[in-house]
């Protein structure tokens, strides 16, 4: 096995680094890692002599795929970052490369004696391609002499539909590449907000004191989608929301607001204290989990004006289970969480597209004013990470329209685009970048995925041994009521991206 680096500290170098795209012609590829490496490149963040490898299956004229790269760029860059001239010059940087990762023949050679001209510089290998082949890929990496203590491989999620498959697959990638050179990317976890969340807990005395079951009453974690199926039907009609969005991001996010200080604010630190809260998570089984859970499937409806096809109808077929909304309560049996419920939500076709954590504090103890004087609503820390990053407080405060003394809840914002000027945020490119520093503080540790597997698994094959299918709900709706009765059973209600409503 070779040895990687593993200096946590290194910062992005100016020595030019080559990149290696597998599943270049992909959707994630045009989405999110063109539009990535083209900011990087007009934020001079990539080095003159750096080299982008886009590796497409197929016979594909160069010259073609520039033309889609182009298109795609105009079309998921914010307004004002595209220009004709930039483009051309970020393409210089552009290898289309012609290969089938799956056989091993004069193509694989070809890319290897091109890489190898420049054996001693960082090399970052994106596997933007199904788990089913991140194996075989690394297979021929390693065979044609691509693997060295340079080389780091990034692969994405889903790691696998359940633990054993999971095992199976880090297992493939760990015969050619070290634990410390596999960096497992979850995109929220690049995202300023939630590396904001660290600074606002870890930095700040009034929040310090303030994150624990004495004053927090309970935490909502949502990430809702209004896309349905999008072209990925077969996969996802295999995996369902718990697999493809709570296993990763919302057990991620959890770990974020839930751990302890880290020692130090470096991988291995900040690690151990996010497996800390994954072991500390009550199993769910059986009972436990039909009561906790609420799974739901969408049915054809009104979005934003426009009528959209259910689940079924998109999928092109009858009698599937799969849940496309998931909400289910959670509890961390430790000191600090002690009876403090964790409600985390996601789903397809939702109203509206959000992501936000809620942190709802517990009433004052003791009312002074009178209810002559209004509601008085506790306090709530919001942390928004899509569509827009902000961090809102919101506190009660006398309303200055009127002499009377009447309360109303007031929010204090930090908007990030708002405080700071020219604030661009990109996951990928932030997480891209700590790969070829060498930074794996915001990636996921393998120990990390087997945790989450190990709570995950045992609410899958409770759901596989019921009768029960999944509540259906409107597209363009919060989910099926079944959710609301979730947290109206505990006398709470979801925190629908502004539309919350005190219970």
């Amino acid at each position: 096995m070779t040895t990687q680096t593993t200096d946590n500290r290194q910062s992005v170098s100016a020595e030019p680094f080559d990149i290696v795209i597998f599943g270049g012609a992909g959707d994630l590829a045009f989405r999110k890692i063109l539009p990535a490496l083209y900011r990087t490149y007009c934020e001079g963040k990539l080095p003159e002599g750096s080299r982008l490898f886009i590796c497409c299956r197929g016979d594909r004229d160069p010259n073609a795929y520039l033309e889609q790269a182009d298109v795609a760029l105009q079309e998921y860059l914010s307004p004002g970052e595209y220009s004709k001239a930039g483009f051309k010059t970020f393409c210089d940087y552009v290898q289309v490369v012609e290969l089938d990762i799956a056989t091993s023949d004069q193509r694989w050679q070809v890319m290897a004696e091109k890489l190898n001209n420049e054996a001693d510089r960082v090399r970052v290998y994106y596997l933007a391609i199904p788990p089913t082949i991140f194996g075989i890929c690394c297979h021929h990496l390693h065979d044609y002499g691509l693997v060295n203590r340079h080389s780091r491989v990034v692969v994405e999620k889903p790691l696998g539909y359940d633990a054993a498959s999971a095992t199976a697959i880090n297992n493939e990638i760990a015969r050619y590449f070290d634990e410390a050179a596999i960096y497992r990317i979850d995109h929220y976890l690049g995202k300023e907000t939630v590396q904001n969340l660290m600074a606002l807990r870890f930095t700040n005395v009034i929040f310090e004191h303030l994150w624990d079951a004495k004053t927090i009453d309970h935490v909502q974690i949502s990430i809702s989608e209004t896309v349905g199926l999008e072209g990925r039907a077969g996969f996802y009609n295999e995996a369902g929301a718990l697999r493809d969005m709570v296993q990763n991001h919302l057990l991620q996010l959890l770990c974020l607001v839930a751990m302890e200080s880290p020692h130090k604010m470096n991988a291995s630190s900040i690690r151990a204290e996010k497996v800390k809260v994954l072991e500390a998570l009550r199993p769910m089984r059986d009972e436990d989990v039909m009561r906790h859970t609420v799974r739901g499937q969408y049915v054809a409806g009104n979005q934003k004006g426009k009528l959209v096809p259910g689940y079924l109808e998109e999928l092109g077929e009858a009698g599937s289970n799969t849940e496309t909304f998931v909400a289910l309560r959670a509890y961390i049996d430790n000191w600090r969480w002690s009876r403090v419920p964790f409600y985390l939500r996601t789903g397809k076709r939702m109203k509206q597209r959000s992501a936000e954590i809620v942190i709802q504090y517990k009433e004052v103890s003791h009312r002074v004013y009178g209810a002559d004087t209004g509601p008085l609503l506790p306090n709530r820390l919001i942390i928004r990470l899509q569509p827009e990053e902000s961090i809102q407080l919101s506190m009660m405060s006398k309303d200055l329209d009127t002499l009377d003394m009447n309360l109303k809840p007031v929010t204090l914002n930090l908007n990030f685009s708002e405080a700071y000027k020219g604030f661009k945020s990109d996951a990928y490119k932030r997480l891209i970048l700590d790969a070829v520093a060498a930074n794996p503080s915001l990636f996921i540790h393998r120990d990390e995925v087997d945790h989450a597997w190990a709570w995950i698994d045992p609410i899958i094959e409770a759901w596989q041994r019921s009768d029960d299918t999944p509540h259906l709900y409107r597209a363009g709706s919060w989910g099926p009521p079944e959710s609301d009765e979730l947290l109206a059973e505990d006398g709470f209600s979801w925190f629908n991206a502004g539309e919350y409503q005190a219970p």
